[in-house]
């Protein structure tokens, strides 16, 4: 796993192929998010708690690039790393084909805290 600080291994299903018999575009950004999700919670860190105690993490930008296409039935690897910058988190993922490891998807994600509807500076992790 080297510098990432998680990984979170998946499988295809047979719903999340367009016509071409591929993995939908959109799809991907799912894999992502769950897997930051359960990064998160590997770490005690509760989605629920956190917007009960008024501090909702978001989106703000997502940019993502496709290496290789996913199908059916394919098992793969999402790692993730993280980098605090002040008011950002940035997630770093790399979603790989677990046949041969090959780099399918490159993303970066970056999120922001906003507390009680003010972006702010949170120290979640």
């Amino acid at each position: 796993m080297d510098q990432f600080h998680h990984e979170l291994p998946m499988k295809v299903r047979d719903y999340e192929c367009d016509l071409q018999g591929i993995v939908n575009n959109a799809n991907y950004q799912h894999y992502l998010e769950h897997a930051r999700h359960e990064f998160l919670l590997s770490r005690g860190i509760s989605f629920a708690r956190l917007h009960s105690e008024g501090i909702d993490a978001v989106v703000s930008a997502i940019t993502m690039r496709f290496k290789l296409p996913l199908k059916s039935g394919d098992e793969f690897v999402v790692r993730t790393r993280y980098v605090h910058d002040k008011f950002k988190y940035i997630f770093h993922q790399d979603i790989y084909r677990r046949s041969d490891m090959r780099l399918a998807v490159r993303a970066q994600v970056d999120t922001v805290c906003v507390v009680n509807g003010q972006l702010s500076e949170v120290d979640i992790l």
